[in-house]
């Protein structure tokens, strides 16, 4: 094992249905799309700022205008979490799509939304945006956060707020770290090891990481914290070299002298279709190091004015290698080349088995002043800079034994791109005594951001070393993003047990500098200057002590990332075709809710709707038809296209108790079902309409139960599953327990601890007990041993 090298009945009162016939006109209007993308109000998430009535169990303003779930420190520890992103992982409806430890591309998925549409998710840590809007790939930087210093974790579904911008059309996630109220040190050490089996092929792959957390608050007002995070983490076979057959069972022909070979596998793909299988390829066993560094600090500088900063940087230097299945006649290993196994006969291009290399370094800044006056105003000031320092993505050109003594292939580099985000918020609420009907609780806010994306891809040619030169530039997609946002929100006390919460948010949007350069060739694309606007409307009723119903209404907009307007990447095998035209993708989204308390159990009941117009789509495909492009000659074209229209409906439940039937016993529970989530119309593509949208299962489900007899031991059982969703845009792949399907996932996890003393812990756990095999196009690990000592000062 290597290591470190809130309750309602209806009854609406007197001059409330004027004001919901305003807001309903104003939620009907079409509105003009803007590229809107944005950070975090202090407000929304988190629970500071109590609006009205009791706080909620999630910790969070029990008013909020939509479904919510969280979890805290102590639960976290009730399952096997190695990376920030685990936090998530029994999360009702919703998918992280982590496909190993270490995964630097864990992307989240929820209602109405797969893995494909990463942009739908808004991530904040204490309130500054981590999540990536400059890339399809580029997932949340959960890098930023030590699993040592997560303190809690909350999640919001839809759109339904106007203090939260465009992307928070599918889930918005608030990650907060510990502040210390003393002197703190404490820091885990924890272990991994999977057994993962494929194609006939199985091996042992180790994972180890370290995390530490000092902090301390001074008499002063002062308090300081540092967490360190250090971890080295080896990937299971992400991807393998394939050949599909033809409808007819046939082979594409080849020409020239074949090598006899053994080891091909042959299986059924996605699509029914036989398929050659060569082994592991494309750098597929991923060995990363990563370090984790953040500093923070605060400052209380009176009885109502504090001040906070983060620094946090992160670096990784990942080396892949990859797999052939291949033997000749003599038991040397085949690369590449004209290949026979008696029956069948293919080419297997040199840089199918190329390995890649990659260095990254990111910074990370904060700064924010708040004031926390309690009840009346409060005013705050945040502002926060994402800027990636170092990026090489360096590609050989030659399979794993030739590109290890150097030679031609690529480097990709992104040094610079990142993005600034600032926020003014005022608010204003009542206090506990003055909150009757009538009165009324605000927020107004000015928001501003910017993301830059350079995207350069240089060349090294034979008699170079792709592993240290920097090439000749020959490539290169580029393009800037700025949105200034204003929006005001209200949450009115109707009567004493009706709240009415309308809001708007207006946003000006700008791209601008956008550029591809190809073939010798600088192509700039002309500016784009827009401007959208999002109603958003909430009815609670507040039926008994226990019974709250709510009714939420919301638009958001999202629109393409710098990626998606301008990436034009080519390469010997594939296409990349954007789109500098690209239209918003509008969410109309809908929730009627209601939230039940007894004295040992809460149940809440969610029926959600969300109609989206332009839906940004982007699929991989062998077919140059299917992205409306005249070029041939690539294996693989990659296409960004708006669908016309995409409807989602469903039913969400979520419970949990306390010592129910046993005393110690903690359980948690969530299913939701889609009754459709499908294209409807699609005038550029009609062979769509009617199928379902991608990576949108029909069922998730979750299941949590933990166990302390008494006070040193943990025992817990979690289970989770997802049913299976589609991969293909006019769902052809009929075969989807395979790699490249997106399958039914189905995992039992358990995990035990002990605490010998108030200061040390030692847990033992494993994931995927029953070793079940699942796919989201990659394989999902398989079942993975964990070894874990947690320690505190």
């Amino acid at each position: 094992m290597p290591f470190p090298s809130l309750p309602i009945q209806l009854q609406a009162p007197p001059g409330v249905a004027l004001h919901l016939l305003a807001w309903a006109a104003a939620f009907a209007a079409p509105c003009t799309q803007a590229l809107a993308q944005g950070v975090a109000s202090d407000a929304e998430l988190t629970p500071v700022i109590v609006v009205t009535g009791t706080a909620s169990h999630t910790g969070l303003p029990a008013s909020l205008p939509s479904a919510t779930a969280s979890k805290t420190a102590e639960q976290l520890r009730e399952q096997n979490l190695f990376n920030p992103e685990d936090a998530l992982q029994y999360m009702p409806n919703t998918t992280v799509r982590k496909r190993y430890l270490g995964d630097r591309n864990a992307l989240l998925a929820g209602r109405s939304f797969g893995t494909l549409q990463p942009s739908r998710a808004l991530v904040y840590l204490d309130g500054y945006l981590i999540s990536n809007f400059l890339g399809r790939f580029d997932a949340p930087r959960w890098n930023m956060v030590s699993p040592e210093a997560i303190a809690r974790v909350d999640m919001l579904y839809g759109p339904y707020s106007a203090l939260l911008p465009g992307n928070s059309i599918g889930s918005t996630v608030s990650v907060s770290q510990r502040v210390p109220k003393g002197f703190e040190a404490s820091g885990r050490l924890i272990g991994s090891q999977q057994r993962f089996s494929q194609y006939g092929h199985a091996d042992n792959f180790g994972s180890g990481q370290l995390s530490l957390h000092l902090g301390q608050a001074l008499a002063s007002g002062l308090w300081l914290s540092a967490d360190l995070n250090h971890q080295d983490a080896t990937s299971q076979p992400m991807q393998y070299a394939t050949v599909t057959a033809a409808a007819n069972g046939s082979f594409p022909a080849t020409s020239g002298t074949a090598t006899r070979v053994t080891g091909i596998v042959y299986d059924t793909e996605p699509k029914g279709l036989r398929r050659a299988v060569f082994g592991a390829n494309a750098g597929a066993i991923d060995h990363t190091v990563q370090d984790t560094l953040n500093l923070r600090a605060g400052q209380k500088l009176s009885a109502t004015l504090e001040a906070s900063a983060m620094a946090s940087w992160w670096h990784n230097d990942t080396h892949t290698r990859d797999q052939s299945f291949l033997r000749d006649a003599s038991g040397a290993t085949v690369w590449s080349g004209v290949v026979t196994d008696g029956s069948n006969s293919f080419s297997i291009p040199l840089a199918s088995f190329a390995p890649a290399n990659r260095t990254e370094l990111h910074q990370q800044l904060g700064a924010s002043l708040k004031t926390r006056r309690g009840p009346g105003w409060n005013a705050s000031l945040v502002l926060s800079s994402y800027r990636i320092l170092d990026d090489a993505a360096r590609q050989a050109n030659n399979p794993d034994p030739v590109a290890a003594q150097g030679g031609a292939g690529s480097v990709t580099r992104r040094d610079g791109t990142g993005w600034q985000t600032a926020e003014a918020q005022a608010t204003w609420t009542p206090s506990a005594d003055d909150w009757t009907a009538g009165r009324h609780s605000l927020a107004f806010g000015l928001h501003r951001n910017t993301y830059h994306l350079d995207n350069a891809v240089a060349n090294v040619g034979a008699d170079g070393d792709w592993r240290s030169d920097e090439g000749t530039r020959s490539q290169d997609y580029q393009g800037r993003t700025s949105v200034t946002a204003l929006y005001a929100q209200d949450g009115w006390r109707l009567a004493d047990d009706w709240k009415l919460t309308l809001g708007w948010r207006e946003e000006w949007f700008k791209a601008y500098d956008g550029s591809q350069l190809a073939s010798g060739m600088s192509v700039p694309y002309d500016d784009r200057s827009l401007r959208g606007h999002s109603p958003k409307a909430a009815l609670a009723y507040q039926a008994s002590d226990s019974l709250l119903l709510k009714l939420s209404l919301g638009r958001g907009v999202r629109f393409p990332n710098v990626e998606e307007l301008y990436n034009g990447t080519v390469t010997a095998t594939s296409q990349t075709l954007s789109d500098p035209n690209l239209q918003a993708e509008t969410s109309d989204a809908m929730e009627l809710s209601a939230e039940q308390e007894w004295e040992h159990q809460r149940l809440r009941v969610s029926l959600f709707r969300d109609a989206v117009k332009n839906a940004i789509l982007r699929q991989s495909t062998s077919d140059a038809a299917v992205c409306k492009t005249t070029a041939t000659g690539a294996s693989s074209y990659t296409c960004v296209q708006n669908v016309d229209r995409v409807k989602t409906q469903g039913v969400e439940l979520a419970w949990s108790a306390q010592d129910l039937w046993l005393s110690g016993l903690a359980l948690d529970a969530s299913f939701a079902h889609n009754f459709q989530s499908k294209v409807t119309a699609n005038r550029n593509d009609p062979a769509m309409v009617g199928k379902s949208w991608l990576r949108v299962p029909r069922q998730r489900a979750t299941l949590q139960a933990s166990w302390r007899p008494e006070a040193h031991w943990l025992l817990a059982v979690s289970w989770r599953y997802e049913g299976r969703a589609y991969n293909d845009a006019y769902n052809l792949d009929v075969n989807p327990n395979v790699y490249g399907g997106v399958s039914q996932v189905r995992q039992l996890d358990l995990r035990s601890a002990y605490r010998f003393s108030p200061q040390l812990e030692l847990a033992l756990g494993v994931n995927n007990v029953a070793d079940q095999p699942a796919y989201q196009s990659h394989p999902y690990p398989g079942r993975t041993l964990f070894a874990e000592l947690r320690f505190s000062l």
